[in-house]
């Protein structure tokens, strides 16, 4: 959904933003996945390259079952950035499908500062809380019957454009609806049979935000990508050890020959 005031586009703020946070840990923005009960998520650096300007960041993470979770975005640069976030392969305040484009609603994260987005935009005041389930549970299947982009976090961080003073000071023009949580698809959750992670549509928490002017620039210059699955398929898969080494017969012995059994009974 795109809002526009000449050629300005529209973004959400946060308005009770955590304290600031100055760090470098892997890029100019660091984003954790955070349990609602205090405990630390396990994650695994998988990849980290360039792809034409923007920097690519992937992680597994190992997800708890019906646990909450929250996304954290701490912002360590010196201006404010736009952060487009989808969830499953849907843009956590539209609902709709996410490319993570620029034309695409988004969060602004000030200077320095930090954002703890804790679930589903339904309206200005409302958000429903994330949380691990399966993938027929899931909002993305539920909802939408989309499976495309299953257990994927993924952040897309966008510089703002120079500001023109002219555009900057218009009014606004145009309000921003509520995003609907859509017609539930019930029918088709059937036929979903994964043995990999989803996230839910929580209880309702109320998290006020307001609208706020930012032109984003054209391709993110950041994106950070969050795979997570359960504990059995990271074993699986091996992005996890799981399993104790199996030991070499002849390499891995040494020492002296033992006593035979029942030596010293004799």
């Amino acid at each position: 959904m795109r809002y526009t005031i000449g050629s300005m586009f529209l973004a959400v703020l946060i308005l009770s933003a955590m304290p600031a946070f100055a760090y470098y840990r892997g890029g100019n923005v660091n984003v954790e996945i955070v349990s609602d009960n205090g405990g630390v998520f396990t994650t695994i650096p998988f990849k980290n390259y360039l792809s034409v300007q923007t920097r690519i960041i992937k992680k597994y993470l190992e997800a708890r079952r019906g646990e909450n979770y929250s996304v954290v975005v701490r912002n360590d640069m010196p201006e404010r950035i736009g952060v487009v976030i989808a969830v499953d392969g849907r843009n956590i305040i539209t609902g709709k499908k996410s490319f993570l484009k620029n034309n695409e609603m988004m969060y602004i994260v000030e200077p320095y500062g930090s954002a703890r987005l804790e679930g589903w935009r339904t309206d200005q005041n409302t958000v429903h809380k994330f949380y691990f389930t399966d993938v027929k549970d899931s909002y993305s299947v539920r909802t939408f019957g989309d499976s495309s982009a299953m257990g994927v976090i993924t952040v897309a961080v966008f510089r703002e454009k120079e500001r023109p003073r002219i555009l900057y000071e218009q009014t606004l023009k145009e309000k921003a609806p509520a995003p609907s949580a859509g017609a539930p698809a019930m029918d088709g959750c059937k036929k979903y049979k994964s043995e990999s992670a989803g996230t839910g549509f929580g209880n309702e928490k109320y998290a006020p935000v307001t609208t706020v002017e930012f032109e984003p620039e054209g391709i993110p210059f950041e994106k950070i990508l969050v795979k997570y699955e359960w504990h059995e398929v990271l074993c699986k898969k091996g992005i996890l050890k799981c399993w104790p080494e199996e030991r070499n017969r002849l390499w891995d012995e040494s020492g002296y020959a033992p006593y035979p059994p029942e030596y010293g009974n004799r």
